[in-house]
């Protein structure tokens, strides 16, 4: 299923589809820009192709795949593995599309509950991820090998509730008007 939107000041469309095989080399190329560790690419190809709890996604614009993300699924707990933005097309709110899409399969693979980690000096995300209802529970200390920077450790819930659902509809009127 492909989600077609419009948020970006300059109506860029940004198409949310299924991450597929042929999609990790460019995936690659943003997880170098984005993160100062990266997955293998063999990480990926596993995912996709061996990881039945996995949904992963990639955003196209202008002939190019320019975000990513993914979700695992255990029982009613979703869990974002990863969500990434190509450094060029920051700031157009396609971040926040992507994280719409992964708590829409996330509701449509019935989970209640979203969890993540996210490094503690990245407010940019932090504030992103609560504006979606997640709240810091607690953190995990030295949580990143690559400079041993802790992890805050989010969570959001109840996914199914109808103030959840309330505030979901009210963050999508606002891009639909942005």
């Amino acid at each position: 299923m492909k989600a077609h939107l419009d948020p970006s000041p300059a109506g860029e469309r940004l198409v949310i589809e299924p991450m597929q095989q042929a999609d990790v080399p460019e995936v690659l190329r943003i997880e170098r820009e984005a993160f100062p560790t990266q997955w293998p690419a063999d990480a990926f190809y596993n995912e996709l192709s061996g990881n039945k709890l996995a949904y992963y996604f990639v955003g196209r614009c202008e002939g190019g795949i320019v975000a990513y993300g993914g979700i695992w699924v255990v029982l009613e707990d979703a869990h974002i593995t990863t969500l990434a933005v190509g450094e060029r097309y920051r700031g157009r709110r396609f971040g926040e599309l992507m994280l719409l899409r992964l708590i829409d399969e996330a509701l449509a693979q019935n989970a209640t509950w979203m969890t993540l980690e996210v490094r503690e000096s990245n407010v940019v995300a932090q504030q992103l991820y609560r504006k979606y209802g997640f709240t810091t529970v607690t953190s995990r200390k030295a949580y990143y090998s690559d400079n041993n920077e802790n992890a805050l450790v989010m969570w959001a819930g109840n996914l199914k509730s109808e103030l959840y659902h309330n505030r979901l509809c009210a963050l999508r009127e606002a891009i639909a008007r942005s």
